[in-house]
């Protein structure tokens, strides 16, 4: 084989081998970073502008305990629940699991955005599905 001036075998396999461990290096950080977030329950300041979320109640929760969440939610837990009232403009559909997706929100954005805020005994969890 013979060899061009300019042109060396071994600075591609350095360069596939600095781009590797540049990779790894970026990996690990993220990864790090999403880990230290997930201790905490919460998602990290840099995640939060990348990520849409939504706290909504599950399709197979009971609808008493919906309810249930959906009156401590509503009164003790701080959400504005106003918009769900009748004459609000989304009380309709007069449904359980849609007025009690829309309270878990308000809390889980007012509970600085925390895992442990989208919980209410199981009935609820996160989706980056905009409902």
């Amino acid at each position: 084989m013979e060899k061009k001036p300019g042109k060396h075998f071994h600075s591609i396999r350095f360069s596939s081998s600095f781009f590797m461990t540049a990779l790894l290096v970026v990996m690990t950080t993220i990864g790090g970073s999403y880990a230290a977030a997930e201790e905490d329950g919460g998602i990290s300041r840099e995640n939060r502008s990348n990520v849409e979320l939504w706290c909504v109640a599950k399709n197979n929760a009971p609808d008493s305990a919906l309810q249930g969440a959906l009156d401590w939610v509503c009164g003790h837990g701080g959400a504005d629940c106003s918009a769900i009232q009748p004459g609000g403009p989304c009380y309709e559909p007069t449904d359980v699991q849609f007025h009690a997706s829309f309270a878990f929100n308000d809390y889980f954005l007012k509970s600085g955005l925390s895992r442990q805020s989208c919980d209410f005994s199981g009935s609820a969890s996160l989706t980056s599905l905009n409902p």
